[in-house]
Order: structure tokens, then sequence, then C-alpha cells
């Protein structure tokens, strides 16, 4: 029942944090509306809550973005207690998170794969080959003798 709680309360700061970002209720110049709250990790006993944050725009906005949010944790940590209604609202940790520019870059490299294997094997004269009918076989004589 515990994790089912940490999870809850996970999920209700992410969506929290996002609308702050969103909205441009943050005033740090660091912190732009590209950032993206990935997940929360919140501790068993609603303590600490480690707040991943991603972007697909170059890592130093990143970096810089996490800076500019833990400046401003106070602020969001103020905003979540009187919003969230819970008695003791989780101190906030923001931590890099690179899975969204990974992602590109993966996707990115698949792409590139796969054009480099189109063309070793070129899809036109694949196709032309698969049409051409079978001359191997003999054609039946129709002739009566």
């Amino acid at each position: 029942m515990g994790g089912y709680r940490t999870e809850r309360v996970g999920n209700l700061i992410r969506e929290k944090i996002g609308a702050l970002i969103i909205e441009g209720r943050i005033k740090d110049p660091r912190v732009h509306p590209f950032l993206s709250i990935t997940r929360v990790e919140v501790s068993r006993d609603l303590s600490w809550a480690e707040v991943y944050v991603s972007t697909f725009r170059p890592e130093g906005n990143l970096a810089r973005g996490v800076q500019g949010l833990q400046s401003a944790a106070g602020f969001i940590q103020a905003h979540l207690g009187k919003e969230m209604k819970i008695r003791l609202t989780p101190r906030l940790r923001f931590k890099e998170d690179l899975s969204i520019k990974e992602g590109f870059d993966l996707v990115q490299k698949l792409e590139a794969l796969a054009e480099e294997a189109g063309e070793a094997e070129d899809p036109e004269e694949a196709e032309a080959e698969s049409q051409e009918p079978e001359s191997d076989s003999p054609e039946p004589d129709n002739t009566e003798s």
C-alpha cells in the first residue's frame, strides 16, 4: 500500500511541476518550456523526491535548466504544499535525465543503418527480380501432331 501512495504523490508532483514550467511561473531564465519532467521518485516517508528532468535540446541547456529548477526548489516546494494538501511536502532534488536525448540518438542511428542496408541492396532491383517470370522451365508445346 505504501508503494501505491508514493507513486501517486510522485505523479502528482510531476504534473504540478510540469504545469509550473509550461505556464512560465518559474521566473528563472535558465528554466525554459522545453524542459520535461520524466519521472519523480519519492522516498517511502515522503520526505524527499528526486525529480528527473529531460529535454531534446543540447545537453548544456539541460544542465542549466536543472540548476535553475534547483534554485527555484523552495518556490516549487511551497507551491506544491499549497496545491497538494498533504501534511509533509517532500524536499525536491532535481537530476538530469538523458533518456529523451538518448532515444533520439538511437532512432537516428537505426535510421542511418536502415539507409545503409537499403543502399547495399537496391530495392528497385529486388522488386524487378521478384516480378520477372521464371524462364528456366520450358513452355509446353501446344501443337498437335
